[in-house]
């Protein structure tokens, strides 16, 4: 290791993203407050999410340059080259999305620099293909180190080849305090939390919740199909669905065609988490019938059981929270049936929904947290700038 590595200078690290969203920020500003680092965000316009103000960090917006060609959108993010070299940072944290163009003249100007670079993402596409994963993992030798978000992604890269000095995770979380916060002043209010529950009609249930966005990829009809089923069972059944997108008018049509206008509740966007929270209190289990990301990290934050499918390629990485009968159940993907049985189950076994609540809560409380998450950032970040000081 060179001087520069045990050098009191800070580390002056660029990271490059498609978009600054509120759940980002607490992530940043964390890092930010790491000793010797010099933290430093450049980012565009998220399609989905809206961008927030950076807090604890400099940032700044870039706009994004897009392109399509032959119908796959190619992206062109100046900072990816801009910040490729020494007098702007000493490692550069690059998407790692091979639509941007930019990204493989950003590494190799990098390289030609001394700039250590981290490529930080998922590693898979969860539609798979020899294809789609030979060019991402190419162009991984032109990086210095990787950062992943979850162990499952990352040991499969070192099962083939990859030197494990080069490969890091930083476990993809919430920052739980203002989950913790909200939950902690409800239950604080029981006589406030009860007439919130009469007022919504959530004071008899069970009650089922679901949190996101209306996307067909989410699969929400077969929550609809299974609670369609279940509903001679639980009379009083009520599905509570927050979110937009896409998907709602088919949604609210299918709960309509089904018998279940009086049972699904659409209650449209909802971001302020105090306002979120007496829906995840009333609520008996979270479920997510496919594609599910963060939003199982913020029902285990209220110690919900969640339910999703067991096709965990098609998952985001964050199922790797998930422990099959200790926080949460997995039923056969796509099967109306088995959605339904394993809904009955969670709600019929009160000791069940007990230990898997229990296990919920221990999940992001000990594992998945915020320090655990910049704490592999800051590992990834450190020794990128070793590895290449060497």
């Amino acid at each position: 290791m060179t001087e520069r590595s045990h050098s009191p200078n800070p580390i002056r690290v660029v990271i490059q993203q498609p978009a600054l969203p509120k759940y980002r920020v607490p992530v940043f500003a964390e890092l930010a407050r790491r000793p010797r680092l010099e933290i430093q965000l450049m980012y565009a316009q998220g399609e989905e999410l809206p961008n927030v103000a950076a807090e604890g960090f400099r940032a700044q917006s870039v706009p994004m340059s897009q392109r399509m060609i032959g119908g796959r959108p190619l992206l062109w993010h100046q900072p990816q080259w801009d910040h490729a070299t020494k007098t702007s940072c000493d490692v550069l944290v690059l998407s790692w999305n091979l639509h941007y163009a930019s990204l493989i003249p950003a590494l190799l100007r990098a390289r030609a620099n001394g700039v250590a670079t981290i490529l930080w993402g998922h590693g898979y596409s969860k539609t798979e293909s020899a294809w789609r994963s030979w060019p991402r993992r190419k162009v991984t030798e032109l990086a210095t180190a990787l950062l992943f978000y979850n162990h499952t992604a990352a040991r499969q890269f070192v099962e083939m080849g990859w030197d494990p000095k080069r490969i890091f995770v930083a476990l993809n979380a919430l920052d739980q305090t203002p989950i913790q916060a909200a939950r902690r002043h409800w239950l604080d209010r029981p006589e406030e939390l009860a007439r919130f529950r009469r007022e919504n009609r959530l004071d008899s249930g069970p009650v089922i919740l679901f949190v996101s966005r209306f996307d067909p990829a989410n699969r929400l009809d077969l929550l609809l199909h299974a609670a369609e089923q279940l509903r001679a069972r639980y009379p009083r059944l009520k599905l509570v669905l927050i979110g937009k997108g896409p998907d709602e008018a088919p949604l609210r049509a299918l709960s309509i065609s089904l018998g279940l206008a009086d049972r699904a509740h659409f209650m449209g966007a909802i971001y302020d988490e105090m306002k979120l929270a007496p829906f995840f209190l009333s609520a008996d289990l979270f479920c997510y019938p496919a594609n599910i990301g963060l939003s199982i990290l913020h029902a285990f934050g209220y110690g919900l059981p969640v339910v999703t499918s067991d096709r965990i390629e098609s998952q985001n990485p964050e199922i790797e929270a998930l422990r099959d009968g200790g926080n949460g159940l997995l039923y056969a993907d796509g099967d109306i049936d088995a959605l339904a049985a394993a809904l009955q189950r969670v709600l019929d076994d009160s000791a069940l929904r007990q230990n898997i609540s229990a296990g919920a809560i221990q999940t992001v409380t000990e594992q998945f947290t915020l320090e655990n998450m910049v704490d592999g950032f800051e590992a990834a970040v450190r020794c990128s700038l070793a590895l290449q000081c060497k």
